[in-house]
C-alpha cells in the first residue's frame, strides 16, 4: 500500500512538473507578475472553491465572460456555427477583452484588460469555433478531411485528439500548457524574453501542417 501511495505521488509530481515546464515562458506564464501572486497556475486554476458555472471547467478560477458574439459566416461554410461553447468561453474570458485578466479567485473588479490578443466580441474574421466537425460535414464540404479517420499527428484521429464533444473549439488548435520554438523572440516579452512565437499551438504549423491536418488544399 505504501509503495502504491509513493507511486501515485511520483506520478502526480511528474505531471505537475511537466505542465509547469510546458507553460513556463509561454504566453500564459504570468509568474513574473505581482497581480498573479508570482504564480503560474492561479489566474486560471484553483484546487479549492472552483468556479462551477462551466461544466468540465478544469477547476476554473477566473471570472467567466457573459458576452454574446458575432460569429463567423461565409457563403461557402457548410457548418452550423453557434455561440462559443463552454471550453472556448474559458479562453474568451480573457481574450474577448470584456473581463480583466486579474479577475480571478472570486474577484470581479480586475483592472488589467487585454489589448494585444483580444478578439473583442466580433469574431467574424476569426476561424469558426463551436461547430460540429463530423464525417457528414467533411463529405458535404469536400475540402475537409474526415475527422473519424484522419490522423491528427498527435497519436490518434482528429476526432480523438482535437475535438471536444465532436466540436472544434479553441483548444483544437491551441494548448496553453505547451510552448514551442521558444528561442529568438527577443524583446517580445518584458519578463520572459525567450517567450514562444507560435501561440502554444497543439502541433507545429511549419508548412501549414496544422492547417492541413483538417483542410485539403
Amino acid at each position: 500500500m505504501r509503495l502504491l501511495i509513493v507511486l501515485v505521488i511520483v506520478i502526480l509530481f511528474c505531471q505537475l512538473t511537466y505542465l509547469s515546464a510546458g507553460i513556463r515562458y509561454s504566453h500564459h506564464d504570468f509568474s513574473g507578475s505581482s497581480w498573479a501572486n508570482f504564480e503560474i497556475c492561479i489566474p486560471c486554476h484553483t484546487p479549492h472553491n472552483a468556479n462551477q458555472d462551466i461544466i468540465n471547467g478544469t477547476l476554473w478560477n477566473h471570472q467567466n465572460t457573459t458576452s454574446t458574439y458575432q460569429t463567423y459566416t461565409s457563403s461557402t461554410l457548410n457548418a452550423t456555427v453557434g455561440q462559443p461553447g463552454g471550453i472556448s468561453k474559458l479562453c474568451l474570458s480573457c481574450h474577448d477583452g470584456t473581463i480583466a485578466i486579474d479577475s480571478y479567485g472570486g474577484t470581479t473588479s480586475g483592472t488589467l484588460f487585454m489589448t494585444t490578443g483580444s478578439f473583442g466580441t466580433d469574431m467574424r474574421n476569426q476561424h469558426p469555433i463551436s461547430f460540429e466537425y463530423s464525417t457528414s460535414l467533411a463529405n458535404a464540404d469536400g475540402g475537409l478531411r474526415d475527422p473519424a479517420t484522419q490522423s491528427s499527428g498527435l497519436g490518434g484521429t482528429i476526432a480523438q485528439d482535437l475535438l471536444v464533444n465532436n466540436k472544434l473549439e479553441c483548444i483544437s488548435c491551441h494548448d496553453v500548457h505547451v510552448h514551442r520554438n521558444n528561442s529568438g523572440c527577443t524583446g517580445c516579452h518584458t519578463i520572459h524574453p525567450m517567450q514562444t512565437k507560435t501561440l502554444s499551438l497543439r502541433k507545429s504549423n511549419d508548412g501549414s501542417a496544422l492547417c492541413l491536418t483538417c483542410h485539403i488544399k
